[in-house]
């Protein structure tokens, strides 16, 4: 029995042994050593929204034990029982909380096993202990307070700045012991803001105009003209029509064909005209309800009209126009203040401070409008739904001039319009369309900032007044960092679409700020802001990364390099289309249909409507920028959908990024890509016979640089071997060449022209040729 016992004891001091050496990897009994002040927002908010908030959060119906851990007064109140406190400033060890992330207890350790939650890590225990011993004070989340300017800091490298940006960004990177990059080439930083403001690569002439400007300005002046085209409109637009999820047909079965594009001709105006943000918001949210409203402002709101919208017969009316406000309200929420108020359309938010009431105060804004769940099956469609605005010849060349119209026949856009007697608001039970519960009134978040009712009216209007208020924390911040997301592929705050509890954190808090302040305090100054990303020093770098930056920072956080990524799906199109000189320069218009591959429209249709087959265009349609694509809804563009673009079928704010060897293909085969490359060819050897000029030519057109010797030597080989192989097989090099619908040059030396295609088509190919670097 003696023997029993002493193995039963030497085995539970093995397992003892093995269970506190596993905690320890995991970091559950280790207590990291933290040095500094540790702050609730930046260090403890983010390990309690992971571990804790699901069982211990704002979502009352999900709550363990009657306890938050996410205000103060909970958590430090005694619980039910008398017995203890979940933190007690100053005393870790008398903190139930600290006590139980540090439990090898699986009975008692939080965050329990069941949850999946995984157990906290040693840092992540020293932070915590660290705050409950300098008193674990609360601070109201980072993103709901109002940003303030903060003092542009000082850096010992005095002479690298060249605005603003630069002091905030060299702090960061001293900090992290880096130090910036040099300054790109001319080459590669005309294509990169060329790319960046227009949307395009840089023409011939702009290249030799900025390789020949020896001054000091020279960048600002060139910055300055792109700024002033039409393209820069193009350009800013794509990005927003992701989160106004636009799109050329109603979606669902029978995905029709509807007209919003006289809205899109608008946001491109809009931006060309550098409308004010805060009054480009206002106009979309409530143009219809401003004094004496224009056309102009009434179409603005068709913003929120481009969710689906069904014409399948038999639906339920109520539960699709519930479904359409509640497209509304997300598309408002998540892409104008950068929050998952979604999350709480069933049940409180289980990690912002959002409640059901809150989600369906702010559905309530909504609500009102004359718009219905269903008007008629497809056969009875039209190209828009009420309410409805129409534009007349004359008001298309007066009053909407930014519109670019194909004949003189009237338009329709669906528009917001609201009742003239309120519909009552309820919550909905578990977000069913038909469980209301108890009546709410309109009301913007809480937890963002006050509604007040004195200084804004209820309804779409004083919505509009609310977002585009100074003291409203998100408004100028979610957009600063959306425009820097489109200059450097990333956020200061990587989660663009979430500055909740559960987005990541600013990598430069105060650099936001300072942005958003001075964005509000310049007018909302939209081409401003753009001018100064573009001119700063730290977009001005260079790409080129060692390994030791690398290693140091592989996301490029403290940005001590250039950015460097593909450019999306719609600039790919317009850069093989430039660069060919076949692209189509109209500003605004209807969609069109380029090449696709046959069938996939009929492949997925329902056999009636008037997109049951795609019809595709002829002329200079075929040669529009990619954004003028037609976006059908169930069947998006093929090559682009592989490129990353969105398919629109809800608010997108950033689109993901990934290299897949169907990019290659499309690079490769693409009807467009070989047309592009034909059409430049036969351009060129129609206009010379001296191939090494011919190959540089394209090459300066393509990749917007010179190429290097060694360059020029394998791409003259190539020629020659392909003008050696089509010389002998004439009806190969016609083959070759008879690819696409625009006329073939006449009098063209098709084995030569058949050679250079084969050329430029590599050029094309060239991973630098579609990366902003």
């Amino acid at each position: 029995m003696k023997n029993y016992v002493s193995r039963l004891i030497v085995l539970s001091a093995i397992v003892a042994f093995f269970a506190v050496s596993c905690f320890q990897k995991n970091g559950t009994l280790k207590n990291g050593s933290v040095s500094g002040s540790v702050s609730y927002n930046f260090d403890i908010r983010p390990i309690l929204s992971d571990k804790c908030f699901a069982c211990h959060g704002p979502d009352a119906k999900k709550r363990e034990a009657g306890l938050r851990l996410d205000v103060a007064e909970s958590a430090y109140a005694k619980f039910k029982d008398g017995k203890g406190v979940a933190i007690f400033p100053g005393k870790p060890d008398q903190s139930e909380v600290y006590k139980r992330i540090t439990s090898v207890d699986s009975s008692y350790q939080m965050p329990t096993p069941e949850s999946h939650l995984g157990l906290l890590n040693e840092n992540e225990i020293g932070l915590v202990k660290k705050w409950i011993e300098q008193g674990a004070k609360y601070e109201k989340h980072w993103a709901f307070t109002a940003p303030a300017l903060p003092a542009v800091p000082e850096v010992s490298k005095e002479d690298w700045p060249k605005n603003e940006i630069d002091h905030f960004v060299l702090q960061k990177m001293e900090g992290a012991g880096l130090t910036p990059n040099e300054e790109a080439d001319k080459s590669h930083l005309l294509k990169r803001v060329s790319l960046d403001i227009t949307g395009l690569p840089p023409t011939l002439e702009m290249q030799k105009k900025f390789e020949a400007d020896g001054s000091g300005k020279a960048y600002e002046k060139i910055v300055d003209d792109l700024l002033g085209q039409k393209a820069y409109g193009e350009k800013m637009a794509v990005h927003w029509l992701d989160v106004a999820r636009y799109a050329d047909s109603y979606g669902y079965q029978d995905d029709e064909y509807r007209t919003q594009w006289p809205w899109r001709d608008w946001l491109i105006s809009a931006f060309n005209r550098n409308m004010r943000y805060d009054q480009f918001l206002t106009w979309q949210i409530a143009g219809d309800l401003l004094t004496n409203a224009s056309k102009e402002q009434i179409l603005a709101t068709a913003f929120f009209r481009n969710h689906k919208y069904t014409e399948e017969a038999g639906v339920i009316l109520e539960e699709y126009r519930v479904e359409y406000n509640i497209d509304k309200t997300k598309t408002f929420s998540t892409g104008v203040l950068g929050l998952t108020v979604e999350c709480a359309q069933c049940h409180d938010h289980k990690y912002d401070p959002v409640s059901q009431e809150d989600y369906y105060r702010l559905y309530a804004f909504f609500n009102n409008s004359r718009e219905v769940g269903y008007e008629g099956y497809s056969q009875q469609t039209k190209p828009a739904k009420q309410p409805v605005m129409k534009i007349s010849d004359q008001e298309a060349r007066t009053l909407l001039s930014f519109i670019n119209r194909p004949d003189t026949s009237a338009l329709m856009v669906s528009v917001l319009g609201d009742r003239d007697t309120l519909r009552p608001t309820y919550i909905l039970n578990r977000g069913v369309y038909d469980a209301p519960g108890r009546r709410v009134t309109a009301s913007a978040l809480p937890a963002v900032m006050k509604f007040d009712t004195v200084k804004f009216s209820q309804d779409r209007l004083g919505l509009a007044k609310w977002t585009t208020s100074k003291s409203n924390p998100l408004t100028a911040r979610v957009f600063v960092n959306q425009v820097w997301q489109e200059f450097f592929g990333r956020g200061i705050v990587k989660s663009s679409g979430d500055f909740g509890m559960q987005g990541d954190l600013p990598t430069n808090p105060a650099l936001l700020d300072w942005l958003a302040v001075d964005f509000m305090n310049h007018g909302w100054d939209i081409k401003r802001l753009v001018k100064q990303i573009v001119t700063s020093a730290t977009y001005r770098q260079s790409a080129k990364v060692t390994d030791e930056k690398l290693k140091a920072d592989p996301d490029n956080i403290y940005l001590s390099r250039g950015p460097r990524y593909r450019i999306p799906a719609e600039l790919v199109r317009d850069m093989v289309l430039s660069t060919s000189g076949l692209l189509n320069q109209k500003v605004g218009g209807p969609s069109v249909k380029p090449y696709q591959p046959k069938g996939l429209w009929e492949a997925a249709s329902s056999g009636r409507g008037s997109l049951r087959m795609y019809l595709q265009d002829k002329g200079e349609a075929l040669y529009r920028r990619g954004m003028y694509t037609f976006i059908k809804l169930t069947v998006p563009p093929p090559s682009m959908i592989i490129f990353d673009a969105s398919n629109r079928d809800h608010c997108e704010i950033k689109r993901s990024k990934t290299n897949t060897p169907l990019q290659a293909l499309v690079m490769l085969n693409d009807p467009t890509v070989l047309e592009a490359s034909r059409v430049l060819a036969e351009r060129l050897t129609l206009k010379s016979t001296d191939a090494e000029a011919n190959i540089k030519e394209s090459f300066q057109r393509i990749v917007c640089r010179s190429p290097t010797d060694k360059e020029l030597k394998l791409l003259t080989e190539y020629y020659k071997n392909e003008v050696s192989i089509f010389s002998k097989d004439k009806k190969q090099a016609f083959k070759v060449l008879n690819v696409g619908e625009y006329p073939h040059q006449a009098k063209v030396n098709e084995s030569r022209a058949a050679a250079l295609m084969r050329v430029i088509n590599t050029l094309y190919n060239m991973e630098e040729t579609i990366t902003k670097s």
